[in-house]
């Protein structure tokens, strides 16, 4: 009887999870409107963001098996190129031209290079469906890039002047490595050794997990938006402005460009490009700097969710356009 009850318990909560998942465009919104209008429970919740991501990264790792997920061998330096290009070449490029306009310090500057430098979000497979994509490259991307981020982050940290002295920098690298390697390992090892995990309704469950510590960590990151949309200051609208340009303009140059030698994968390219796990970097960042760029990562939000409504009908429009030769 007790067992009996018990099984019947987990299915429901198991249910109610995957409802969760199902609803998570709107639980995500919740999340964002929360943290605008509720800013006492935002700032309280503030310094759970960086536990939070690392139990994504380790509910992704659970979800995901990790050896599927790894592009084949023949695909492989393709989409080592793409993490290159993007993790690594893009920052560099940003962070020389704020020096050319003596802007190396400023927050937007920084913002912009630290998303530039960090891996596609958790949630970009699920974001290509939404608009419309193949999740697969996307998927693959985000698996290849959260490993490698912590070598691509070392030319970033180190030319990026808030991390200063070299022990620094690899200090940040180390944390980051080992976040990674805890969480990401725990979740691979967990999803070998209990073979249910795998099975569909533990999925379901699992993605409303994932919705859940999505939804708690935009409501800790929209802690200096509520404040600095009662109280705009100039900083806020061109910090705004600076946020959806670099997230939609990435998306749509890159949509342009891929879909001439990868039409397939040109979705889910686009939508990695733009949609970045800046939230990552807040636990390697000196505290002062990770308080200081609260207003931007919050309001790199915005646009992400913003993705599936603007990206899903260019995308559509490009698919039934001939690319030209």
């Amino acid at each position: 009887m007790l067992r009996s009850g018990g099984a019947r318990r987990g299915g429901g909560v198991s249910g109610a999870l995957a409802a969760l998942a199902r609803h998570g465009r709107l639980v995500l919104v919740a999340g964002l409107v929360v943290g605008v209008l509720a800013p006492g429970l935002a700032r309280a919740m503030a310094p759970l963001i960086f536990p939070m991501i690392a139990v994504m990264l380790f509910l992704a790792t659970l979800r995901v098996d990790m050896r599927a997920a790894f592009p084949a061998r023949r695909h492989l330096p393709r989409y080592l190129g793409v993490t290159l290009a993007m993790q690594v070449a893009l920052p560099v490029l940003v962070i020389a031209a704020l020096w050319g306009l003596d802007a190396e310090a400023s927050l937007v500057g920084i913002g912009c290079v630290l998303v530039l430098a960090a891996p596609p979000m958790t949630g970009s497979p699920g974001l290509t469906i939404l608009a419309g994509g193949d999740p697969a490259p996307a998927l693959r991307q985000l698996v290849l890039g959260t490993t490698l981020l912590p070598l691509t982050v070392v030319p970033v940290f180190w030319l990026l002047p808030v991390f200063g002295a070299p022990e620094v920098v690899a200090g940040a690298a180390l944390r980051l490595l080992a976040v990674i390697v805890l969480a990401g390992g725990a979740g691979m090892v967990l999803r070998a050794r209990v073979a249910r995990l795998r099975g569909p309704a533990e999925q379901g469950a699992v993605d409303g997990l994932i919705t859940l510590a999505m939804a708690v960590v935009v409501v800790g990151l929209m802690s200096a938006v509520g404040p600095a949309l009662r109280a705009p200051v100039p900083a806020f609208w061109g910090t705004l402005a600076a946020v959806f340009a670099l997230g939609f303009g990435a998306q749509i140059a890159m949509l342009v460009l891929a879909r001439r030698r990868t039409p397939r994968d040109a979705p889910a390219l686009a939508i990695i490009a733009g949609n970045r796990n800046l939230a990552l970097f807040l636990g390697a960042l000196p505290p002062e700097t990770a308080a200081a760029l609260l207003l931007f990562v919050g309001l790199y939000q915005v646009p992400m969710y913003l993705t599936p409504l603007v990206m899903a009908p260019l995308i559509r429009h490009l698919a039934q356009t001939p690319a030209a030769p």
